[in-house]
């Protein structure tokens, strides 16, 4: 199965775990990214008001075409109990290129189960498999991620 992992990620916790399944699928990956538009406190800030309001986000172009591929794995930071605004606007642009989806989130503490039900409402695809690593889940992810791939797979 053709694997792409795509993701947002303002502080690298994201990046982090995405490079992470990425070894372990040897797969492709990309960032999502936006002009760094969410960076330092005053885009912290902008960020979870735009996450709370919905609102989508200027993206830069892509270079991973996602109907190349048979799963796409979207990957985000809670925000306020949602996705970040990058995540959102790829879905809404490509949401109707990606064939099948996984997805998983990363967070201080709750809003989770929230963002990943918003992924798959957005997207409008049944996960495949999801996962969410609170801070706690962070320091040692690879049960988690290892529970996630074995979903997939």
């Amino acid at each position: 199965m053709k694997t792409l992992i795509v993701y947002y990620s303002r502080t690298n916790t994201t990046k982090e775990i995405a490079n992470k399944l990425q070894k372990k699928l040897d797969c492709d990956i990309e960032e999502i990214t936006d002009g760094e538009k969410y960076k330092g406190k005053l885009g912290f800030m902008k960020g979870g008001m735009n996450a709370t309001m919905g609102r989508a986000s200027d993206i830069d172009p892509i270079s991973k075409n996602p109907s190349d591929y048979d799963l796409i794995i979207v990957g985000t930071p809670v925000w306020s109990s949602n996705m970040a605004p990058p995540v959102f606007t790829y879905l809404v642009k490509y949401r109707d290129h990606i064939k099948n989806m996984a997805s998983f989130c990363t967070c201080m503490g709750g809003g989770y189960d929230k963002t990943l039900e918003k992924i798959a409402f957005v997207s409008g695809k049944n996960q495949i498999s999801t996962m969410f690593l609170t801070s706690e889940d962070i320091e040692n992810p690879d049960k988690k991620i290892n529970t996630f791939i074995n979903n997939i797979q």
